[in-house]
């Protein structure tokens, strides 16, 4: 997927066939990604959720903008550089103007890191002001 901004630069952001319903999302790490201990840094791993989740979310919204109003993230195991992580989100519940999701981050089988994230739908009602 093409993505500007941060994702843009740390990715690019995968996705698998578009015929596949599942939502799920993937980041190919190389040593760019990796801290001092030659981990992945958890920021990239954070970043990678957040993106997910919102992405998630966007699509639940009708594709109305959402922004990120909470997101916890636990780190559950380290990275390493040439890991495929892959991110599946998920809604929890849904309002007319929260939304609330989880999302795991795995490598192959094995949990790296999971959120917890509360989303906010900014309608939008018209044209730019």
């Amino acid at each position: 997927m093409r993505i500007d901004g941060l994702i843009g630069l740390i990715g690019p952001l995968l996705r698998p066939d578009p015929r596949d319903d599942t939502p799920r999302y993937a980041l190919q790490t190389d040593a760019r990604h990796a801290n001092a201990l030659g981990v992945i840094h958890g920021g990239t791993l954070t970043a990678l959720l957040d993106q997910a989740i919102a992405l998630l979310a966007w699509e639940a919204a009708e594709r109305q903008p959402t922004v990120t109003v909470q997101m916890d993230t636990r780190f559950l195991d380290a990275a390493r550089p040439g890991d495929l992580l892959i991110a599946r989100p998920r809604i929890r519940r849904q309002t007319r103007s929260l939304l609330f999701l989880d999302a795991e981050l795995t490598v192959g089988d094995r949990p790296v890191a999971d959120a917890t994230a509360v989303m906010k739908i900014h309608r939008q009602t018209g044209a730019a002001r």
